[in-house]
């Protein structure tokens, strides 16, 4: 069995999309996902599967939420091994680290639109594409950043979800196994 993070994007947030976590692990379980556990109420889902194909997995849980809670929401799966590089290639000095968040993209963006993206700056703020994420650092906050995910994805031509350091650090520890 392999051990996987699925990070779901954009449930439970200021009242929308509203997705019980006793019923998430129950139909995750139901299509087949083992030892299915939660982290928080944002979409954190820990599971085990004989499965190696994690574009098989997200599209899994994908159509499994879709036809439940017919809510159409962007899905990534990730190994411990993948989030844990993720986090460690991290660029930041760790006085800012601490205070980022990661953009996780579910594929590693084209070259030329990376190029074209980064031209965008704000002085509060500074990221760094790299691979599959973007390191983000915001002076005054997320909240009250320039940037949004809508932003990132529209520019690469991607699907992503943002996770705190504190977070990155939980879903890391939980998922050592």
């Amino acid at each position: 069995m392999h051990i996987y993070i699925a990070l779901l994007r954009g449930i439970n947030v200021g009242g929308r999309n509203k997705v019980p976590m006793v019923e998430l692990r129950a139909l995750l379980t139901e299509a087949g996902l083992d030892n299915v556990t939660t982290y928080i109420q944002s979409g954190n889902v820990f599971f085990q599967s004989l499965n190696k194909d994690t574009k098989a997995l997200e599209e899994l849980i994908h159509n499994s939420i879709l036809s439940h809670f017919g809510l159409n929401l962007p899905i990534l799966v990730k190994t411990r091994n993948q989030l844990s590089k993720i986090f460690n290639d991290s660029p930041f000095e760790d006085y800012k680290k601490v205070e980022s968040y990661f953009v996780i993209l579910n594929k590693v963006p084209c070259k030329k639109l990376v190029l074209e993206a980064v031209k965008k700056t704000y002085p509060e703020d500074e990221y760094h594409i790299i691979n599959d994420c973007i390191y983000l650092y915001c002076k005054k906050g997320y909240g009250r950043s320039k940037f949004n995910l809508s932003y990132f994805e529209t520019k690469l031509k991607v699907n992503a979800t943002a996770r705190n350091y504190k977070t990155m650090v939980k879903l890391l520890s939980l998922s050592d196994i």
